[in-house]
């Protein structure tokens, strides 16, 4: 495997190399956390599919294929149509707002009442997203390598913070694009056609495996109900996704540009069940479905083709591993600590080595959470359930009623996360009644003392339709979002 591991060591070099070129251009806090908010649709779609479609997308999805069939796509198809609904429904008006975080757009729109609270949790939900993304170098490293498992994670983590650190946002699209192009010719180039093939086409498939592993819903209709509330309505909401609608150069760009990634996102969909369901024909006793992407790979493929295709699984993690931790630092310093330091320190210092600083700090707890959590899907499913949970009313309940306050936008937060946290822990991680009465609870706090409480200021509002608008300074004949 010399010819591979040349591969796959050259790409990291590249990866590092690109956040030292990214140091350069990253001189402002825009630049650093928002790549100067002057991307353009090629790179802006390009970076957005590499963030949304992580390590899970791809070893989790091959591994839904080889265990439900074709309906194993169901989970990343989710991820696909919630970006399509941000991108058609709400990116251009997130992108106008000219903000940095989640907490800074609740801020506006409820007149400054709900971003701390609306912080921590995002910050949870960011760092528990970096911790999955992180523990799945464990696997890749150790197929390619025989690493240890801890050895794994501080190889991948260093090199992510490495680069994320130097350049911030500018070094992350870089190596974004650079990761989007490596997993389309690696993954729908050359595995999916390698494994259909492989396998003796559809007609052989179809002929081995039972007829479920063919069946639209094969996967079960509550799980596709759940995957819709967590993965589509988490792509709506999550800092790590704002972020990116931040970058973009206008708010067509966000929305042509993320209507083109969402769509990317359906057909990568299909394409990681497809090669799972061919890798149950061609394995079909594996230990755990999770091992189909790497056993597809060192089986079935030619040297050097190998090599592309595992550099394309850990672009898929280190993609999305790089997005949630700048994600977590943004939030960590930004919405927490700016809140919570001395008002002495809150003006002169630089803000580009005060985020720096917290990417480097936020890296090294992603790491040391890594190495002593072992549950993957656990993880992941804790961060999605806490941001569905907790912040989807209050985000879309502030996007389209006017009527909501920052009252209840505080006791949304409050019900919606108590709610998942207690159920979780009475029914387990992985149940799916948590984000179902969670959800229920957040939206009726919200009405209720929305309701109960005084309207918004008239002040508020009108500043808050303003930035709707594109404009930085509300004007009176604003009338309308």
């Amino acid at each position: 495997m010399a010819v591979d591991y040349a591969v796959i060591v050259l790409y990291l070099a590249g990866m590092l190399a690109m956040g030292w070129w990214g140091m350069r251009r990253a001189t402002s806090k825009s630049d650093f956390l928002v790549a100067g908010r002057r991307l353009g649709p090629a790179m802006y779609s390009g970076t957005m599919a590499a963030i949304v479609l992580g390590g899970a997308s791809t070893i989790g999805g091959v591994g839904l294929g080889y265990q439900y069939g074709l309906s194993g796509a169901w989970m990343v198809f989710t991820i696909g149509l919630g970006l399509l609904a941000l991108s058609v429904f709400f990116s251009a008006r997130i992108a106008r707002l000219k903000v940095y975080t989640v907490s800074e757009m609740l801020d506006l729109r409820y007149g400054g009442s709900a971003g701390l609270i609306s912080g921590v949790v995002m910050w949870a939900y960011t760092l528990m997203l970096a911790v999955t993304s992180t523990l799945a170098y464990a696997t890749i490293f150790d197929v390619l390598f025989g690493l240890d498992r801890t050895l794994s994670i501080l190889l991948g983590g260093a090199i992510v913070v490495a680069y994320s650190t130097l350049g911030g946002m500018w070094s992350i699209t870089l190596t974004d694009m650079v990761q989007f192009v490596v997993k389309t010719i690696g993954v729908l180039l050359l595995l999916l056609p390698i494994a259909v093939i492989k396998a003796g086409g559809f007609a052989e498939m179809k002929a081995q495996l039972p007829d479920d592993y063919f069946a639209p819903l094969g996967i079960g209709g509550q799980t596709v109900f759940t995957y819709v509330l967590i993965y589509s309505f988490g792509m709506l909401i999550g800092q790590d996704i704002w972020q990116r609608v931040f970058t973009a150069r206008n708010d067509k760009v966000a929305r042509l540009g993320g209507t083109a990634a969402g769509t990317y996102c359906l057909v990568y969909a299909l394409a990681g069940a497809v090669i799972g369901t061919a890798a149950k024909v061609l394995y079909p006793h594996l230990g755990s479905p999770d091992d189909a992407f790497a056993t597809i790979v060192k089986d079935a493929l030619p040297v050097g083709v190998r090599g592309l295709v595992l550099a394309a699984a850990l672009s898929a993690v280190m993609s999305t591993s790089s997005g949630a931790l700048i994600a977590c630092a943004t939030v960590a310093n930004n919405d927490i600590w700016a809140r919570l330091r001395p008002a002495s320190r809150r003006t002169g210092h630089d803000e580009v080595a005060g985020n720096r600083a917290f990417i480097l700090l936020m890296g090294v707890l992603v790491m040391a959470i890594a190495i002593s959590l072992n549950d993957v899907v656990s993880a992941l499913t804790v961060a999605y359930n806490l941001l569905v949970g907790g912040l989807l009313v209050p985000i879309l309940g502030g996007l389209l009623w006017k009527r909501g306050t920052g009252a209840g936008a505080l006791a949304s937060v409050a019900a919606g996360g108590v709610t998942v946290v207690a159920l979780m822990f009475s029914l387990g991680v992985l149940a799916n009644e948590p984000i179902y009465y969670g959800l229920i609870a957040s939206l009726l706090a919200y009405v209720v003392v929305s309701l109960l409480t005084k309207p918004t200021d008239a002040a508020v509002l009108e500043a808050w339709r303003a930035r709707l608008a594109g404009r930085s300074d509300p004007t009176p004949h604003l009338t309308g979002v």
